[in-house]
C-alpha cells in the first residue's frame, strides 16, 4: 500500500492506526522500497542528487533493516536517481515501523519548501522475505607450501604466489614442484614481520615490499625487475576504489601517508590495512589503526568516526552489495590462535555482521582484496607447519 500524507508529524502518530489490517499491502519489504523509490526519483527528478537519511524503530533487526536500504538504494539508482550528500536537491527520511498486522516504510521527501509524505506497507505474514536473502561466505583452499606466503593473486589462467624468497606463477592447476620462479634478493634484510601485496593488471603485474617494488610480465614467459624504492603501494579495496599508502620499511605497517583515487594526500594516524564501503551513497574508508580501533574516514580522508565493533588488524572491501557495502575483518586476539574472517555490513557507520564467521586453524597473517566480491587469506597452520592460501568470496543469493 502506498498512501501520501501531507503533514509529517501528524502522519508519523497517526500511521499505526489509519492503516487498517486488511488495506492492500505490497508484496513484501523490497516492493515497498522500489516503490517509494520511483517516487522519490519522480519527487527529485532524473538524476538529481538525494540525500537519504534512515531510522528503524520496528522489531525488525539490523540484517532486515540494511536489506530494505538497499532495495531502495537500488531501485532509486535503476529508475534513474543519484544517493549523494554533497548539495543534495533533495533529501528522503525514511522510517522503518510496524503495526500489529504490517511493515511500514514512512518517507518524508523535502525539495526546497515543498514537502511530501509516502507510506508503504508490507504483511507481517510476508516477514521471512526479508530474510530470504541468504549471505554466504565461501572459502576455498587453492594453496599450501611450507615457507611464508605473503600474498596470492590471479591472472588470467593462473595463479601468482608471492614468497619472501621468490614469486612463483603456476598455469592452470598449482601443484607443489611445477610452475615458473623468479629470485627475490632484497638489498636490506627483510624485517621481522615481513609483509608483501601482488597487484595484477592483465598478463603484467606489480609486487610491492618493504623498501622494494618490482614490475612483472607473464608473458611470453615470467620476468620481473626489482628495484629499491619507496613510493607508496596500491591497497585496491574491490575493484572501484584505491588507496595509495606509505609503507614503514622497517615496520610492519603502513605510516599515514596515503593519496586518494583523486590525487587528495593526507596523513592520518598509522594503520596495518584498509577498504572502503558504500554508504547512503557515500564513500567511507575504514583503516585498521595500530592501537587497535577501526577509524572511519570520509571520501575527503577526514576523520569520521570510530567503528564499536572489536576488529582484528586485517580488513579487505569488496564490491559485493548484500545488504549494504561488505567489508571483511579478522577476529581480534592472539596472533598464534585460531582465527576467523567475517563479512560485515557498514550502517550508520556502525558494523553489522552479514553472515557467520569462516573459521581457519591458524592466525590469519594476511587478508588482501582480490577484486569484485572476493578476497585472499593467508594462514598458518600450526598442525601441518605449513602456511595456506585461502579464497574468500561472499555470495548473495
Amino acid at each position: 500500500m502506498i498512501a501520501a500524507v501531507k503533514g509529517w508529524p501528524a502522519a508519523l502518530s497517526a500511521l499505526l492506526f489509519f492503516l487498517p489490517p486488511g488495506a492492500t499491502a505490497a508484496e513484501d519489504s523490497n516492493g515497498a522500497a522500489r516503490e517509494l523509490a520511483r517516487k522519490t526519483v519522480v519527487f527529485a527528478g532524473r538524476g538529481e542528487p538525494v540525500l537519504a537519511v534512515w531510522r528503524n524503530v520496528s522489531s525488525l533487526g539490523s540484517p532486515e533493516f540494511a536489506q530494505v536500504r538497499t532495495a531502495f538504494e537500488t531501485a532509486l539508482k535503476d529508475a534513474g536517481g543519484r544517493l549523494s550528500d554533497l548539495a543534495p536537491l533533495a533529501e528522503a527520511h525514511l522510517t522503518l515501523s510496524e503495526n500489529r498486522s504490517q511493515y511500514l516504510l514512512v518517507e518524508e521527501a523535502r525539495k526546497g519548501e515543498e514537502r511530501q509524505v509516502w507510506i508503504a506497507s508490507w504483511n507481517r505474514s510476508a516477514a521471512p522475505s526479508l530474510t530470504a536473502l541468504a549471505i554466504t561466505l565461501d572459502k576455498k583452499l587453492v594453496f599450501e607450501q611450507d615457507e611464508p606466503m605473503l600474498d596470492v593473486a590471479f591472472p588470467a589462467g593462473g595463479m601468482l604466489v608471492l614468497s619472501p624468497s621468490r614469486l612463483a606463477f603456476f598455469r592452470g592447476q598449482a601443484a607443489a614442484g611445477q610452475g615458473q620462479t623468479v629470485s627475490l634478493s632484497p638489498v636490506k634484510p627483510w624485517p621481522r614481520d615481513l609483509r608483501g601485496h601482488l597487484r595484477v593488471a592483465g598478463t603484467t603485474f606489480q609486487a610491492f615490499l618493504p623498501g622494494l617494488v618490482c614490475s612483472g610480465a607473464l608473458e611470453p614467459a615470467l620476468s620481473m625487475d626489482c628495484r629499491t624504492s619507496e613510493e607508496p603501494w596500491v591497497l585496491e579495496s574491490g575493484s572501484r576504489t584505491l588507496l595509495l599508502a606509505a609503507f614503514a620499511p622497517a615496520r610492519n605497517y603502513f605510516d599515514g601517508r596515503v593519496t586518494s583515487q583523486s590525487g587528495l594526500r593526507k596523513t592520518v594516524a598509522p594503520f596495518y590495512s584498509a577498504a572502503s564501503v558504500e554508504e547512503q551513497g557515500r564513500t567511507l574508508w575504514l583503516l585498521a589503526m595500530v592501537d587497535g580501533r577501526t577509524q572511519i574516514f570520509d571520501a575527503a580522508l577526514e576523520p569520521a568516526g570510530t567503528l564499536s565493533a572489536a576488529w582484528g588488524s586485517d580488513i579487505a572491501g569488496t564490491d559485493a552489495r548484500c545488504g549494504g557495502g561488505s567489508v571483511l575483518a579478522t577476529r581480534p586476539g592472539d596472533s598464534t590462535a585460531p582465527d576467523a574472517v567475517q563479512a560485515f555490513s557498514i550502517v550508520d557507520r556502525a558494523a553489522t555482521p552479514l553472515t557467520a564467521p569462516a573459521e581457519f586453524p591458524g592466525p590469519v597473517v594476511a587478508l588482501w582484496s582480490s577484486g569484485g566480491t572476493a578476497a585472499v587469506a593467508i594462514v598458518r597452520n600450526p598442525g601441518t607447519g605449513k602456511y595456506e592460501a585461502y579464497t574468500i568470496s561472499i555470495s548473495c543469493s
